[in-house]
């Protein structure tokens, strides 16, 4: 055998074991992958039942109803379609009807969504990527509006600063 074909044995074993381990790693992950989906998506895509995944959007006004043993149950809404959500468990401090929230856990027969983690806005300028995403593909959310936090102030230089006098007397 020579030198140049035993070269090249080596670089296709390598490539054989790098390519099973991406294989190995991305098979593993395929559990954990979970996809963000709108009200509107579920409804128009027809998600399967048992699904995992991500369901973002508005917390519908008088939708929440508290149960014994921290059930709870409301709607997620984004505005053109609605689905119920069931969850057991502590709520976030700043969870309340009107705001954004994004639930991860599996779709129901029947449509319901049960959630195991329910995920609020933490200020009153935040919102999750995905829900702001959606809501501006269906045109309900606007810039500028009372989601958006006030622009932050310019800095301030030393050389327009009045105050700090000239460079040569500091």
């Amino acid at each position: 055998m020579t030198r140049k074909s035993r070269r090249l044995i080596l670089i296709a074993a390598c490539g054989s074991v790098l390519a099973l381990a991406v294989g190995l790693i991305l098979y593993a992950m395929s559990g954990s992958i979970v996809f963000f989906r709108s009200p509107s998506d579920i409804a128009l895509q027809g998600i399967a039942p048992g699904t995992r995944l991500r369901l973002g959007g508005l917390v519908k006004d008088g939708s929440l109803k508290r149960g014994p043993d921290q059930a709870v149950d409301f709607a997620v809404t984004d505005t053109n379609a609605t689905v119920g959500v069931h969850y057991k468990g502590l709520l976030p401090d700043l969870f309340r009807e009107g705001q954004g929230v994004v639930a991860e856990g599996v779709l129901e027969p029947g449509g319901l969504f049960r959630a195991d983690t329910v995920l609020a806005k933490h200020d009153e300028s935040y919102m999750p990527r995905e829900v702001a995403d959606a809501l501006k593909a269906q045109g309900r959310w606007q810039e500028g509006g009372p989601n958006k936090a006030a622009p932050a102030p310019k800095p301030v230089t030393a050389a327009a600063d009045s105050t700090l006098g000239p460079r040569s007397e500091r």
